[in-house]
């Protein structure tokens, strides 16, 4: 059994944010034996004096690509030829082309392809900051730019280089740890925004091209499908970021806050994470994670408009908590919120929420991120004395 783990892709290198159970079966090598046993009957037809033709012509099919059991080898060896002294011509195996309808659709995906990235790629930044660099997409003609939040980091000021290599410097609008989104804007002219698709009209199975700058390789182009969709991964700040994309298009460290296109040129996701494999170090390749364009824009439109978000659309306990060995121990309840208006206090364990047990503070992330503001939900928990107790709360919004 062996994990796989989906990381931030940081310029100091990947963390781990998600574990996922995978099997892994060990691959076992059967040719040495097959082989063996085919040269072991050429070699008893040579010393026998009787045709090998058809025997040599069994070793050698086997060996070109086409393994047989040693129970076919075998059989072919008795078959008698009626000369002896040629080999038989070795027969190739066709390649099977695309022809007809089958083709002309081939090459018109790929046109389809080409012609969305060069409309998209423009709409594609470089943002580069003291800590590293990531990429961002051009969200409106005003020069506002949308990246992940975890690439300004802490910064304030970046330098942001076009796909015509003229650079800008960019200032921060306002960022959203929560959905690890930001805005950031430059002044520059002749700007095209990117367009924006509905995320929730993609269909596993659709392909996708990953769009952005990995390695600090500008207007580098990557293509997957959707892999699964709705998604929820949990990031090492502690953030569970909701309604993300699974997808195969290679993810690498750069294409954060890049741009994840569909066939028709809209930007349907912002990719944001990569899987590692922690037991066999390095990536994982065909597993890559990117926010969802529709909660980008959610996101998105609030940091523009106030540079905050007042309207985030997710649930909150309004508790600050850690694991201990009890549990999700509430180490701050905030005033005024949805614990502190349900008599929960500091001190307190929290054992389930809606019927679900959680054990760590990880899934209590999880469970709650599936909920919305308002909704009622009840919760268990444990007071100092060791008392368990539920309580029925409703759920406020999850702030800035």
């Amino acid at each position: 059994m062996g994990h796989l783990d989906a990381a931030h892709l940081q310029d100091g290198g990947a963390q781990e944010v998600y574990r996922v159970s995978v099997p892994r079966r060990r691959t076992t090598h059967r040719v040495v034996a097959p082989v063996m046993f085919a040269i072991l009957i050429a070699l008893v037809a040579v010393a026998c004096g009787s045709s090998g033709s058809s025997r040599v012509g069994a070793l050698v099919a086997f060996q070109s690509g086409n393994p047989q059991s040693s129970a076919s080898l075998a059989a072919a060896t008795i078959a008698p030829s009626s000369s002896p002294s040629s080999l038989p011509s070795a027969t190739p195996t066709p390649i099977a082309t695309p022809s007809g309808s089958d083709a002309t659709d081939a090459f018109s995906v790929q046109a389809q392809m080409v012609d969305v990235i060069k409309r998209v790629n423009p709409d594609v930044v470089l943002i580069e900051t003291n800590a590293g660099l990531g990429s961002g997409v051009i969200y409106d003609n005003k020069g506002d730019i949308v990246t992940n939040a975890h690439v300004v980091g802490t910064a304030t000021s970046f330098k942001v280089t076009l796909s015509n290599g003229k650079s800008y410097t960019g200032t921060l609008v306002g960022k959203y740890a929560p959905d690890d989104i930001a805005v950031v804007r430059i002044s520059a002219p002749g700007l095209t925004a990117a367009t924006f698709g509905d995320s929730s009209k993609l269909q596993v199975g659709d392909v996708v091209l990953a769009m952005g700058n990995p390695l600090g390789l500008q207007s580098s182009v990557t293509e997957g499908i959707v892999s699964a969709l709705s998604r929820q991964v949990s990031e090492p700040s502690g953030n569970t970021l909701p309604d993300v994309i699974q997808t195969s298009a290679a993810i690498n460290p750069g294409n954060s806050g890049g741009a994840l296109v569909d066939l028709q040129g809209e930007v349907v996701g912002i990719p944001t994470l990569a899987a590692t494999d922690p037991q066999l170090g390095g990536s994982a390749p065909g597993i890559g994670f990117a926010i969802s364009s529709n909660r980008a824009k959610v996101i998105a439109d609030q940091l523009i408009a106030t540079g905050t978000v007042t309207n985030s659309g997710r649930a909150a306990l309004g508790v600050t908590v850690t694991d201990s060995a009890q549990g999700v121990l509430v180490v701050r309840v905030t005033p005024g919120g949805a614990a502190d208006a349900a008599g929960i206090v500091a001190g307190e364990v929290i054992l389930s929420v809606g019927g679900q047990s959680t054990p760590d503070s990880a899934t209590l992330l999880s469970v709650v991120s599936k909920l919305h503001p308002g909704d009622k939900t009840q919760v268990q928990v444990q007071t100092s004395s060791g008392t368990k107790t539920t309580v029925t709360l409703t759920l406020g919004q999850l702030p800035n």
